[in-house]
């Protein structure tokens, strides 16, 4: 048997114990799991600083960067998310409705943990601490597959993980990690239908486009974040500043990130200098279609670069000619994921929130906001932009699925 069958056979078998674990001994896990990592915090920083040396030999980009680089600040956070898992309702075992047949037999729907849940990310090392806990919160157990450039991080996390699930009794294999990462063996996961029940990707378009082409085991697909903001003939100038500014620069190396800027053509000479003045403040390099350069002439040109996301200081721009135009280009070009107008119309307002095909629609705020933290769901596993199992940010109750439970007194047809 290989060893990744190996993995699924044991992580299979933990799911059952799992499965059927009270919430206090769930939370009791993820309490000590949380210490193990600020005891552990040492062992994970050197392991961490290996993967930076190796990450800027390879002369990866900043953004992508941070997204590796972890501090005492950011695992201090990872056991703090961990703590709040714990304070989050346990969605298990809720009955989420029942009723009564003519026939006497009563019919629920309960919800019950999915079972093995295989997680393949790139190299963001809090995607595993993130990712673990939600599962063992909902019973689950993971498969955890990272990037080869946040490996010896990942190592370090989970080995710390695994010290706090011990100490509760529960399985160690509840969560596990493949340690190879070859592309041959991330190849074999996406095929491991006997033992894994659903298949997360986390990363770039290149890696969810794989694992949506060579997967047998079921997929969520999240998203790309090829995210736009429309700023509408009535928008408010400086809100639209203060958003474009935040959606872009705050953290331009994530999925909530704004890639593209459509600008209605009646404001179009006024507000572009002055939000390319903006965004060139902050190091952004501003390309633009042909009007756009006519305004701004020394911006650079969009070269086809309409469903790129840039995951950088790089920013697009398009004007449009209303709001019909900006919903037929997102709904092009979206991946729909989080898309925004800023307008003070509101009536252009409810023909973008129901036109838009996308998981997350704003009027008048960031597209950083789509987050199951900001959302007020704690942590998340991934945002869905698909429309089924889940859609948008994906937190505890994505993780389960429902049983129905039929209570007869012998009943028969």
């Amino acid at each position: 048997m290989s060893n990744l069958l190996v993995i699924g056979k044991s992580a299979k078998d933990a799911s059952y114990e799992l499965g059927v674990l009270s919430t206090k001994e769930k939370d009791n896990a993820l309490t000590l799991m949380s210490e193990e990592l600020i005891n552990s915090k040492s062992e994970i920083l050197d392991a961490n600083r290996k993967d930076i040396e190796n990450a800027k030999n390879k002369g990866i980009s900043e953004s992508l960067l941070d997204r590796l680089v972890l501090s005492d600040e950011r695992i201090n956070e990872m056991a703090k998310g961990l703590k709040e898992i714990v304070n989050l309702q346990d969605p298990v075992g809720e009955v989420a409705s029942m009723w009564q047949r003519p026939n006497g037999i009563q019919i629920g729907q309960k919800r019950v943990p999915i079972g093995v849940i295989g997680i393949i990310y790139e190299s963001r090392p809090n995607v595993t601490c993130d990712a673990a806990g939600l599962c063992l919160k909902t019973g689950n157990a993971s498969i955890l597959r990272g990037g080869s450039d946040a490996i010896n991080s990942n190592k370090a996390i989970v080995k710390a993980l695994k010290k706090g699930i011990e100490r509760a009794g529960l399985p160690t294999n509840s969560i596990q990690l493949i340690e190879d990462t070859s592309r041959s063996v991330a190849t074999e996961m996406m095929r491991l239908n006997e033992f894994i029940d659903v298949l997360i990707p986390r990363g770039g378009a290149g890696l969810i486009q794989s694992v949506v082409k060579n997967a047998t085991v079921p997929v969520i697909e999240t998203g790309t974040g090829n995210c736009h903001i429309y700023v509408d003939e009535t928008a408010d100038f400086d809100m639209a500043k203060n958003i474009i500014i935040n959606a872009k620069t705050s953290r331009p190396g994530v999925c909530n990130a704004a890639e593209k800027l459509l600008v209605n053509e009646k404001i179009a000479k006024e507000f572009l200098p002055m939000i390319v003045k903006e965004l060139r403040e902050k190091n952004v390099l501003v390309k633009g279609d042909e009007i756009s350069k006519s305004i701004v002439n020394d911006i650079d040109f969009v070269n086809d670069e309409w469903n790129i996301e840039y995951l950088d200081y790089i920013i697009a721009i398009k004007v449009v000619k209303n709001l019909d135009e900006a919903i037929s280009h997102i709904n092009k070009y979206g991946t729909g994921h989080s898309e925004c107008i800023v307008t003070e119309s509101y009536k252009n307002s409810q023909k973008f929130l129901q036109r838009v095909d996308a998981a997350a629609v704003y009027v008048n705020a960031s597209t950083r906001f789509t987050d199951g933290s900001e959302f007020g769901f704690g942590a998340e596993i991934g945002i869905s932009t698909q429309k089924l199992h889940a859609r948008g940010p994906m937190g505890l109750k994505e993780l389960t699925t429902i049983k129905y439970i039929i209570y007869g007194n012998g009943q028969v047809r």
